[in-house]
Formats: structure tokens, sequence, C-alpha cells
């Protein structure tokens, strides 16, 4: 029987994949911030599919306890196959600027929590030699933008350090996804006007679960984000520092 942890469980998308793996009768554990949020998940979930996922209460700023709360999941579930991280906020990008306070709270939330998760489940899949390390990060984080860099600068650290660890797991048999969505249609967006490059959560969960299966490295959703990135990536610094993106 597959095992899934998935971190941030409360969030759309890591719903939306959830109820995927539910419908393969796997077996899964949420872990969550939001106490209720949670437990309202874990009772739609025994009611749709017969199956109550375990779960876990647990901020992402308290990095210290990361490694305690991800080793008693796996006790719980008796082992792991999968990983999902998926926690993460969309900050106010001038707050941020004036405010170093929560500066630090968006780079922790964003950045540093999902680095040291994703190696504290590298470490476990090692001594295994199978493994599938999955982590959201952002298109943002493929070039600091004028409207966004501190959102992208801590989803850029995520994706580079993902490229590192994928090269080394690829030694021990451990698979390392890079999940880069563009926009989504969540609740953390429902401020921002919607566009045709907007995601629905469902779709991206079923790239998610796609690229899982399939064992790749990088995911773009939507997939015309790869292109649209690749455009941003390669506009000249003379002509990208008069844009206001």
């Amino acid at each position: 029987m597959k095992k899934v942890i998935i971190y941030g469980a409360c969030s759309a998308i890591a719903t939306a994949t959830a109820k995927l793996y539910a419908e393969e009768n796997v077996d899964l554990f949420f872990i969550a911030q939001n106490e209720e949020k949670v437990k309202s998940l874990v009772e739609d979930f025994s009611v749709r599919y017969e199956k109550s996922p375990k779960y876990a209460i647990h901020n992402a700023l308290n990095t210290e306890s990361l490694a305690e709360v991800f080793s008693d999941a796996v006790k719980e579930l008796g082992g792991l196959d999968i990983i999902l991280i998926a926690h993460g906020i969309l900050p106010d990008q001038e707050k941020a600027e004036k405010d170093l306070e929560y500066l630090h709270k968006v780079s922790m939330i964003n950045g540093n929590s999902a680095v040291y998760l994703s190696q504290i489940a590298a470490n476990y899949f090692v001594e295994k030699s199978k493994g599938t390390i999955a982590v959201i990060s952002s298109v943002a984080g493929d070039r600091g933008r004028y409207s966004n860099y501190i959102y992208g600068a801590s989803k850029g650290y995520i994706s580079v350090f993902l490229q590192g660890l994928k090269n080394k797991m690829a030694h021990h048999g451990v698979n390392v996804l890079n999940i880069k969505p563009g926009f989504v249609d969540t609740p953390m967006t429902a401020h921002l006007p919607k566009n045709f490059l907007f995601a629905a959560p469902e779709e991206v969960a079923k790239d998610i679960y796609k690229g899982i299966k399939k064992g790749k490295s990088i995911i773009y959703s939507k997939g015309i984000w790869k292109m649209v990135m690749m455009i941003v990536i390669h506009v000249p610094c003379l002509i990208f520092n008069k844009m206001k993106m």
C-alpha cells in the first residue's frame, strides 16, 4: 500500500492532489497548521473515500520541530513513498520591503521550511534507496521581477536547492520533483483579476500526480508557463530593467 505525506494539506492544490491519491486507496497523512480546517478535511475524506487520513498540526515557522513531526508521521504511516510539500503564502510585497520581521517570516515559510523539510525527507529516502520528494515552488522563482521579487526569491531558493538535491538523489534511486505553477485560482489569489493563464487547483493537481508517476524533475502548470518564463528569462537586462512586471 502506497504511503503519502502531504505538508500544507489544506491548500487548494494539496487537497485536490490528495483526492487523486485517495481514489487509489493509498494511506494519507496530512500536516497543516489550522487544526479546524485539517479536521474538517479528514472528516470529508473519511466520508468520500471510506478511509480516514491521519494528520498532525504543525506551523511551518517552527522549523526546530520539522524533523520530529516528519518522523512521527512516518511511524504512524508505517513507512513513506511520497512526500508533497505544498505550504506557502503569497506575501504583500510592499509590506515585506518595509517590514524586515515580515520579510523574515515570508522567507522562513516560503523558503527555509520547505528546504529543511526536503532535506529531512531526502535523508530518510537515502536509507531506503527509493521514494519521491515533490515540492511546490513557482514560476516566480525563474527570474526576480519588480512586482514580486521577495516571493520569487524564496521560490528561486527552493528551485536551486532542488536542482542540487535532484542531482544527488539520482544516485540513490530517489526522485525529486520541482512543481512550478503559474497563476492558480485559489483563495490566495482571490484579489487578482483572472485570465487564461490561471489554472484551476484540480488542473495543477493532475499535473502533479502525473509528474510524480512519470518520475519527472520539473513541471510547469499550466504548461504554457514554460514558454512564458523562457521568454521572461531571456529578455536582456537593459530592456528588462525598464519594465514593471
